[in-house]
């Protein structure tokens, strides 16, 4: 059974016992937990996973080297995916989409949507290069015809052009689309893509797992008092308030 199910079921077995709101004590509490066997080997896949999906190649190559945890996938292609993401974060987009294009023409071929946010923040940083002209140029040639296919391609082209119309953009309604957040977005968009095409999961597992021990322990709450933690980067257990 995965990590994943083990931490859930065991979850699940306390709450189902806990008829009425009870104190469960560190000592009991610690018993249990230890009671959960949790192999080695699935918590190595767990954070390879993690190293993978967000693109830490040179740790996850010494992880793989020190715990003899191998990747599903070549890590070659994480220094590829990685320089696709840093063009974008850094609004190179003509160079991130040839990257796209280089590690796979598929990609943008079967996903028209993701093109089309490649191809709006490359007019965002056109309007923010002041490049005036050339913005128009690029948004009639190049969106218009996306937009006329679809309807919220338009919408979004509108809302894009519309920072042409504000001299300040930190009064214009749609101002949000120079910040760098729009690119980290874009990018995010365009790692998950990636990964997708490589038959890998586009989010690591690690966040979902402890946001589903997040939920558990609310769902608990509600039936016993216990040693919860609180803070996850220490995963320290704290003593219930009686």
């Amino acid at each position: 059974m995965s990590l994943f199910w083990t931490v859930i079921r065991h979850l699940a077995e306390i709450e189902a016992m806990a008829t009425s709101k009870k104190v469960i004590t560190r000592e009991e509490w610690e018993k249990r937990l230890n009671d959960v066997k949790v192999r080695k080997e699935d918590m190595n896949k767990l954070v390879m996973n993690f190293l993978v999906t967000e693109g830490y190649v040179e740790a996850a190559e010494k992880f793989r080297l020190e715990s003899g945890t191998e990747p599903d996938i070549d890590l070659a292609t994480i220094t590829d995916r990685m320089a696709v993401k840093k063009a974008v974060q850094c609004g190179n987009m003509e160079d991130a989409i040839e990257k796209v294009n280089d590690l796979n023409p598929e990609i943008l071929d079967t996903n028209p949507q993701l093109f089309f946010h490649l191809q709006q923040q490359r007019l965002i940083e056109l309007i923010r290069n002041g490049k005036i002209e050339e913005a128009l140029e690029f948004a009639q040639e190049e969106l218009a015809p996306r937009g006329e296919e679809n309807q919220s391609f338009l919408d979004e082209l509108e809302r894009t052009v519309a920072l042409l119309a504000f001299e300040d953009v930190t009064n214009c309604p749609v101002g949000e689309l120079l910040d760098i957040s729009q690119r980290l977005k874009t990018a995010s968009e365009v790692n998950a893509a990636i990964l997708t095409s490589q038959s890998h999961e586009k989010d690591p597992k690690l966040p979902s797992l402890l946001k589903m021990l997040i939920w558990a322990q609310n769902q608990l709450d509600e039936k016993a008092a216990y040693p919860r933690i609180n803070n996850l980067s220490t995963g320290a257990l704290e003593d219930p308030t009686v």
